[in-house]
């Protein structure tokens, strides 16, 4: 991996908890201090929560940082009229609970980087701060890297490289990778700082304010409104770094807050470049793409950190399969082909975000917001050789979540059950391998071909009859996987529908392993 933030960490992590050795290579001397990106949305949170003990330690970053998550555009924190973006998230994302047992997570960059770095080296990840990539060579068997720390140089053999390397990329540049989109569109000086904001947040808890006022335009996240903060303002034609000395922070930090008298502290100040940009390939080689690498898109919708996360755990479940045999080198480029569309996604919905709630100028010709923003958060379908397409498939690429269809391409949907007296999800099911699910009722066929492609082809694969061991318990699973008694479902590592057979099936061992066979490349 080189770089330590969302994309790096991610997939240094879920490597490492699948037992595949993995290096981390970041220029910082450690994770960042500033909040970066705020919140990660449950889809993100189901791809980390398969490694034990990471959810829970979300969760208690959320505790600290408030249950509420609002959203309000406004002049200062004072301004007696301001615009609910989102007013209740409980009301907001209600429907969340009938969909998965993963929470959204209120927490800041830094923090959640720092989780994973912990999970990371407690599972036996390499990460090397302070060290940089120098060189980087491929042949048909791997890549050799010179890496530099404080003691020199020293060369590195890999399989694959992950360029989780940032908006600017080094690698993406230096392999000559193309990228589309509007480009830079500016930057932002993000100020940390210190001060008790508690009477402005007690009677309207905001956790984040999109400002524009006479003086400038920006973003400022005030949690609970007790201790750290961050002020994002938006840089004016012919401004620099230069021009934000404490002083001026502290004054623009008072005007933010509505309160001239306010007393501050300022902590840190980065610059932050705010771009739209896709890169027209997550792979070149045994290079991939991901996070700011793969796609920089502007803040506002806050779903870059997100994405980069799910980056890191998707690439992790893949390169997982390949480097042990049980998927072929050309399975690989799946990541490419399910991933990119919906970073493109992704970054577009956040640039039209960026024109409705944060405009410096017009924004001629910036695509629409999309009409379901909250719905996107587990409505993103998949096309690939790894999944296999039912007749009339539309080829979209998102879908409304609060209908689950179990439909190849799809996210699993959440299923309760119950598992010898323990209340679980369908989604608790997913993450270390294939599993292939059907009814009681004709399963028992799917159940015996399961067996024995598992050992013809050496793929990690489990068994699982609903309403045998697992008995569901509010009987959904048919209708929302969509089989009848005698179908089943083949849902992938990564949670997503790759297969399924709506009805019984004559041949079921042949059929199963086909599809496999397709799926893995083989």
């Amino acid at each position: 991996m080189v770089g330590g933030g969302y994309a790096g960490l991610s997939a240094a992590t879920l490597l490492a908890w699948r037992d595949v050795p993995v290096m981390v290579v970041e220029r910082h001397p450690g994770t960042s201090i500033q909040p970066k990106a705020f919140g990660v949305g449950p889809r993100a949170v189901e791809l980390l929560r398969v490694v034990p003990g990471i959810e829970e330690e979300l969760a208690g970053i959320w505790a600290g940082i408030g249950e509420n998550m609002r959203i309000a555009v406004a002049g200062s924190l004072t301004d007696p009229d301001p615009h609910m973006i989102i007013s209740d998230e409980q009301e907001e994302f209600a429907f969340l609970a009938d969909l998965t047992p993963a929470a959204m997570v209120g927490a800041p960059q830094a923090e959640i980087e720092r989780v994973l770095r912990v999970k990371a080296e407690e599972l036996g990840a390499d990460l090397r701060f302070s060290t940089e990539l120098v060189s980087l060579e491929e042949d048909s068997a791997g890549v050799t890297a010179v890496i530099r720390d404080k003691d020199g140089d020293r060369i590195v053999r890999a399989d694959y490289v992950v360029a989780a390397d940032g908006h600017r990329s080094p690698l993406r540049e230096s392999l000559n990778v193309p990228t589309s989109g509007r480009g830079p569109l500016g930057q932002m000086c993000s100020i940390m700082f210190d001060a008790d904001l508690s009477e402005l947040v007690r009677e309207r808890e905001v956790t984040l304010w999109y400002l524009r006022n006479d003086v400038f335009t920006g973003v400022i996240v005030t949690g609970t409104g007790v201790g750290a903060h961050v002020l994002g303002v938006n840089l004016a034609e012919g401004e620099s770094a230069a021009d934000f000395t404490e002083e001026r922070c502290v004054e623009l930090i008072r005007l933010a807050t509505g309160r001239p008298d306010l007393d501050v502290r300022v902590l840190d100040r980065a610059m932050i470049g705010i771009a739209h940009l896709v890169a027209d390939t997550y792979r070149a080689g045994r290079v991939f793409f991901a996070g700011d690498a793969a796609h920089t898109m502007p803040p506002t919708g806050g779903q870059g950190g997100s994405t980069a996360l799910q980056d890191g755990c998707d690439l992790a479940w893949r390169l997982w399969l390949v480097l042990t045999g049980q998927a072929g080198p050309g399975f690989l480029d799946t990541y490419d082909a399910e991933r990119r569309p919906i970073g493109k996604l992704t970054a577009d919905a956040q640039l039209a975000d960026l024109g409705a709630r944060m405009p410096p100028a017009a924004r001629a010709g910036y695509p629409e917001p999309l009409e379901d923003p909250i719905g996107a958060l587990l409505g993103h379908r998949y096309h690939s050789t790894a999944i296999i397409d039912e007749p009339g498939d539309d080829g979209s690429i998102l879908e409304d979540p609060r209908v689950p269809n179990g439909r190849p391409g799809s996210r699993a949907p959440h299923v309760v059950l119950d598992w010898d007296g323990q209340l679980m999800s369908t989604i608790d099911l997913f993450g270390s391998g294939f599993v292939l699910m059907a009814a009681k009722q004709g399963g028992q066929a799917w159940m015996d071909a399961g067996r024995q492609v598992k050992e013809r082809l050496g793929v990690e694969l489990t068994r699982l009859p609903v309403d045998d061991e697992l008995l569901d318990v509010d009987g959904r699973f048919l209708e929302r996987y969509g089989v009848s008694g005698g179908g089943a479902v083949l849902v992938r590592p990564d949670g997503y529908v790759a297969w399924r057979s709506p009805e019984a099936d004559a041949n079921p061992a042949a059929t199963l392993e086909r599809v496999l066979r397709r799926i893995l490349s083989r």
